[in-house]
């Protein structure tokens, strides 16, 4: 896998394929048993906590401090990450989470605890976004707002984005580069406006023929 900073890389593949486990591995939850990872030109095993206070993670369902405020619970993850000064409430403005004040993350619908798990994911300004279906939960107004967030963390935050998503409409909005993985193993990475030629109706079109066995020409 290849991603090239100040990009954002679409990782298609179907349940089982392999996309959380990757995941997993880039941010040091699984250790593989063969190969190796580097993350911004680091290796990430020998230097795990370097490489983590740059990257930005959500990875299945987040879990948060149920009891606590979703300000409080971004306060103790920058503690975590031994960070101070980082603008909170500006962040909860940018996931739409404003004004949500002392209200427990208890009383949060499941679009709002996505909505704090992006958060959570770019309150230390990463380098590199790792998101696991972050899009899960929300109605069609928080996609929209998700889409927008995402290109302008890109393009106005120097971040860069690895993100998975069975919505392929979306990732065909905001994806620069595609991989697919299948049974473990990335079979392709290709550009955007690559496949865009090959495909006209997009890219539902070529993954679909991708994964019936159709010819690899993009």
């Amino acid at each position: 896998m290849t991603v090239r900073k100040g990009t954002i890389y679409g990782f298609l593949g179907a349940n089982g394929a392999g996309k959380t486990t990757v995941f997993k591995l880039l941010i040091g939850l699984l250790i593989p048993v063969a190969g190796n990872i580097e993350i911004l030109g680091i290796d990430s095993f020998r230097n795990k906590n370097e490489i983590l206070k740059n990257i930005g993670s959500i990875i299945e369902t987040p879990m948060f401090y149920e009891h606590l405020s979703a300000k409080e619970n971004l306060e103790i993850h920058l503690s975590y990450m031994d960070i101070v000064n980082s603008n909170i409430e500006k962040t909860l403005e940018m996931v739409g989470l404003k004004g949500t004040g002392k209200q427990p993350v208890s009383k949060f619908s499941l679009g709002m605890r996505q909505r704090l798990g992006i958060a959570r994911a770019i309150i230390h300004n990463p380098q590199l976004l790792i998101l696991d279906e972050p899009i899960n939960g929300l109605d069609p107004m928080g996609i929209r707002d998700m889409r927008e967030l995402f290109l302008d963390l890109v393009k106005n935050h120097n971040m860069t984005i690895l993100i998975s998503s069975h919505i392929l409409s979306e990732i065909e909005h905001i994806a620069d580069t595609i991989g697919v993985i299948v049974d473990g193993q990335i079979i392709e990475e290709v550009s955007l406006s690559s496949i865009k030629d090959q495909f006209p109706n997009g890219l539902e079109d070529y993954f679909f023929d991708l994964m019936s066995g159709g010819k690899k020409n993009v």
